[in-house]
């Protein structure tokens, strides 16, 4: 597929972003394999050349291990440019952690000594389970390799806190800005995290330790590698395709925005409730979770994928290859239908000049100001995908409305439940769709703060009064939403969050119509494990798109 001239006039929003894009250079992978005009292609794990690609990658992750504290390629070092300057719950989340792999893949390609490499992906969706391979020598955080550095937390902090000091003393005027608004302002502020001390509770917290011991350091295991049921239901196909189905970068209607919250900076959460979209509040978060623990392990501590650390497990970089290679579909879907792939109107500048500071590239260099506009398109790191769930999503016949008719229905409070109204003619429609589900239930809560570790919440419909745990197979169950890592302490600005929830055809309410129309009692109770909360549900909207 060649992304031209004038297709990107077409759908980017200014005429200035063409720069941005390699006239000629394919968006993406072609659907039935690599692209002619991409340098690296990255593959399934599963696949013969994603397992020479991950044989490379062992041999990388073993040299980053071995490099002194104070190196830029440290493997820890690297972790914490993401602890530092990953955005979760906004719409940056696709873009930074674009570059972050990208510039990761460029540094095991050096060290790994393999000019081809690509980073591979774990399809979870085909695979709803961590591939065997990944459970071997480094490629595992629970390794006899990782213990000289995670031992002990004594042993972690003698190893890279001084390392780390050295380089917070020399950050730019500009990082250390963004550093405060992310709510670090010393080294000690950045270190709470990784101990887990909350200094406004004055406690330790052993659900936010973003250190993991060699022991601890992964939940899921060789003998139990398997997503938990709830899991594999966040990833399912269903899941999938709803969140590749919005037709706009970002919407303020959270249901119908590919990305999460617009915010003023990546550092920083909305004014108001934050908003996660389907694939971030769902595959993204929920795996991440159930790799480190969360909920099998309650109040922690847990492995390292459920915290801002979860780079010090091999697994993250799969994981976040397979985010972006959706993230890629999902562009490349919008560009066969001529539809915008980028924010829109006033939102396009803010967002393509928001500014990353904390790179390092494949040379062990400081990358520098980037903007995130430079990560828009894989030619930047030249790679395309190949194969992989939904990967001719670019090519099916789905009749998609420039403009859908959109049927939004505000719930009403009653006893413990948000109650909405739903007429039965939407919830038949919804019953017939073979494609992405018509009906998302938008769910606003209050975030768990300060000393509550509850992260997980499973969404009930009609459920009978004093059924407060489900299993994934309940006739009530609707999924599960997750939050991924503790709230830090500069962004805190709202405790609401709403995620957009595609509600399951197999509901039992959907096989009791009443007369014409039907009444949802939403409810969250945590997730089996965790501690109990009063009436977490503040509203819900029900959305329809026919």
């Amino acid at each position: 597929m060649r992304y031209t001239r004038r297709k990107f006039l077409a759908t980017a929003a200014a005429g200035a972003s063409m720069m941005l894009l390699t006239p000629g250079h394919a968006f993406g992978a072609d659907t039935k394999g690599a692209s002619a005009t991409a340098r690296y292609h990255r593959y399934n794990v599963n696949t013969a050349q994603g397992q020479r690609m991950l044989a490379s990658y062992a041999r990388g992750v073993q040299a980053m291990l071995a490099l002194p504290p104070d190196h830029p390629h440290n493997w820890f070092r690297n972790a914490f440019v993401h602890m530092m300057d990953c955005p979760h719950g906004n719409w940056w989340f696709y873009v930074w952690h674009r570059g972050y792999v990208g510039y990761f893949e460029q540094t095991i390609r050096k060290l790994s000594g393999d000019p081809e490499f690509a980073m591979p992906y774990w399809d979870w969706t085909s695979q709803p389970e961590i591939p065997t391979s990944m459970f071997s020598g480094v490629l595992t955080p629970t390794d006899g390799a990782y213990a000289p550095y995670t031992g002990n937390l004594n042993v972690f902090t003698s190893f890279i806190k001084p390392a780390l000091t050295q380089f917070w003393n020399s950050l730019s005027g500009g990082q250390r800005g963004q550093l405060s608004l992310r709510g670090y302002n010393t080294i000690d502020d950045l270190w709470n995290d990784v101990t887990g001390y909350n200094a406004a509770q004055q406690a330790g917290i052993s659900g936010n330790m973003a250190y993991a011991i060699t022991c601890g350091a992964r939940y899921l295991s060789r003998s139990n590698p398997k997503l938990d049921a709830k899991t594999a239901a966040d990833v399912a196909p269903n899941i999938i395709r709803a969140g590749l189905s919005p037709i706009e970068f970002y919407n303020p209607q959270i249901s119908s925005s590919f990305s999460s919250s617009k915010t003023t900076s990546h550092v920083l959460q909305p004014n108001g409730t934050t908003q996660f979209s389907v694939l971030e509040g769902f595959p993204h978060n929920k795996v991440h979770n159930c790799i480190g623990g969360v909920a099998a392990i309650d109040p922690g501590p847990y492995g390292n994928m459920t915290n801002f650390l979860s780079p010090v497990d091999p697994i993250f970089f799969l994981h976040h290859s397979n985010m972006d290679r959706l993230w890629d579909l999902w562009t490349r879907k919008q560009i066969a239908r001529g539809l915008p792939i980028l924010p829109q109107g006033s939102d396009f500048a803010p967002f393509m000049s928001e500014a990353f500071l904390f790179y390092v590239d494949g040379d062990g260099r400081y990358v520098g100001p980037r903007k995130a506009g430079e990560y828009v398109n894989t030619s930047v790191f030249d790679y395309d995908y190949v194969g992989g769930f939904a990967s001719d999503l670019d090519k099916e016949p789905e009749p998609l409305r420039a403009e859908p008719k959109v049927a939004a229905i505000k719930s009403v409070r009653n006893a413990d439940a948000a109650s909405v109204v739903v007429p039965n003619a939407m919830i038949q429609s919804h019953l017939a769709e073979s494609r992405a589900r018509t009906l998302i239930a938008e769910i606003t809560l209050e975030r768990p703060h300060g000393v509550s570790n509850t992260r997980e919440f499973d969404v009930l419909i009609n459920a009978p009064e004093g059924v407060n745990q489900v299993e994934a197979d309940s006739p009530y169950y609707a999924g599960t939403i997750a939050f991924f890592g503790p709230i830090m302490s500069g962004m805190e600005m709202s405790h609401t969050s709403t995620f957009a929830v595609p509600l399951p055809q197999t509901l039992k309410a959907f096989t009791q119509l009443e007369a014409t129309s039907t009444r949802l009692d939403i409810r969250l109770v945590p997730s089996s494990g965790q501690a109990p909360m009063s009436t977490p549900v503040l509203d819900a909207v029900i959305i329809s798109a026919p």
